[in-house]
């Protein structure tokens, strides 16, 4: 019975995900408003820079300072 549900939940998902791919209209992207100025494009280092390093470095800034900052005893358990 699992197996069954499973099966239908992501019948529902891909089904659901299809629609919304189908109904978007991307062709009003190409046409422009007033006021529109969009900057140049980011190069592919840029865009690897803001993407991907620069998540990866600031979550272990974050990471860091909360095991050098860290009050809390130590906890390995004695058996």
């Amino acid at each position: 019975m699992d197996k069954k549900n499973t099966l239908r939940a992501g019948a529902v998902a891909a089904g659901t995900t299809l629609m919304m791919l189908l109904m978007s209209s991307p062709a009003l992207a190409l046409t422009r408003d007033d006021g529109d100025d969009p900057g140049p494009g980011l190069s592919v280092a840029a865009t690897l820079g803001w993407y991907v390093a620069a998540p990866i470095v600031l979550f272990l800034v974050i990471a860091g300072l909360v095991m050098v900052l860290d009050k809390s005893k130590d906890r390995v358990t004695k058996s």
